[in-house]
């Protein structure tokens, strides 16, 4: 039997187990490649990270920090729809997760930054986020004896924006969330998903899911149309839609074009999308099946995939 369809009956079997019935081994190659135990980040930097990601006089008033905008105990995102800014008005868009960020190929929704470091430099900068200016924020870096002496120790020439942005991009590196009961599947660990969730991957997979949301952090990989077979309507409330990255490159073919989101712990960072118009993750699975795969999905569909999904979650470093 050939490889694929080899893969096509494994599929099919999982698909339609009743819900009772043994997991099902994972065939040797999967779309979903599991997440690295570690990016080997060197300590004392990240250490500095750690510390800055909480850290509000990197913004201009003193009164947010990363921290405000991604919540390591909510899954490193927001619970409101669109974070509040510095003057305490909500930003434009809703704010990603930090967990697997070093994972995505670009950062921000419309793919501006390439690293975590040009993305956490674009923050600290925008008028709407932070505010600062980068020589008041190494001003004031410089002035913490913590800071300086832990600098010096870590990085040549001590505190500079180049080092900043670095600390920081360290920590996040070490947001990796291994070990998911699902990477446990991949890894070929029997019994570690009942037949319902192996059912509702084989759905995932079944309906096209899987050609968006792939490789180790299921998406963030390529960018993708958000109403791919239809215009996904306006959050209410919203002055204008977000244009994705029509707004940087000014092409029609980029409008309402974003990055592709990872799927990693998205059963824990509610609400959904670009604009948090989804405030479940039901609601964001029916509207990537009229949006995105033009096609009604079963209630058992949806309820498998949400199944299936919510074994993507695991904690930052987590060991089995």
């Amino acid at each position: 039997m050939s490889a694929s369809r080899s893969l096509s009956a494994w599929l099919c079997a999982a698909a339609l187990a009743p819900a009772g019935a043994p997991a099902l081994a994972a065939p040797a190659a999967e779309p979903i490649q599991p997440v690295p135990q570690s990016l080997r980040q060197d300590p004392a930097k990240a250490a500095l990270g750690r510390r800055l990601f909480s850290d509000t006089r990197l913004s201009v008033n003193g009164r947010v920090s990363c921290a405000s905008c991604h919540d390591l105990a909510r899954g490193g995102a927001d619970s409101r729809g669109a974070s509040l800014g510095l003057d305490g008005k909500p930003a434009a868009l809703n704010a990603p997760t930090v967990l697997n960020a070093a994972l995505n190929f670009r950062q921000f929704w419309n793919g501006r930054a390439e690293t975590l470091e040009a993305q956490i430099g674009q923050v600290v900068e925008n008028p709407a986020e932070m505010g600062s200016r980068w020589p008041d924020v190494v001003r004031k870096v410089q002035q913490d004896p913590d800071y300086r002496s832990g600098f010096a120790a870590a990085y040549k020439d001590g505190v500079t924006r180049a080092n900043i942005e670095n600390a920081l991009a360290s920590f996040e590196r070490t947001l990796i969330t291994p070990n998911s009961r699902f990477d446990r599947f991949l890894r070929g660990e029997q019994g570690v998903l009942t037949a319902a969730e192996q059912a509702g991957y084989a759905r995932f997979k079944k309906y096209g899911c899987i050609a968006c949301h792939q490789g180790v952090n299921v998406g963030g990989n390529m960018f993708q149309k958000f109403g791919v077979m239809e215009d996904y309507p306006a959050r209410s409330g919203t002055q204008r839609p977000d244009q994705g990255r029509y707004a940087l490159t000014g092409s029609e073919e980029d409008r309402r074009v974003f990055k592709v989101p990872g799927l990693r712990n998205v059963a824990r960072t509610a609400p959904y999308f670009h604009d948090g118009s989804a405030a479940t993750l039901e609601q964001a699975i029916d509207v990537m099946f009229k949006y995105q795969l033009g096609r009604p999905g079963s209630a058992q569909d949806k309820a498998l995939i949400a199944q299936f999904l919510a074994t993507l979650s695991a904690q930052p470093g987590a060991q089995p």
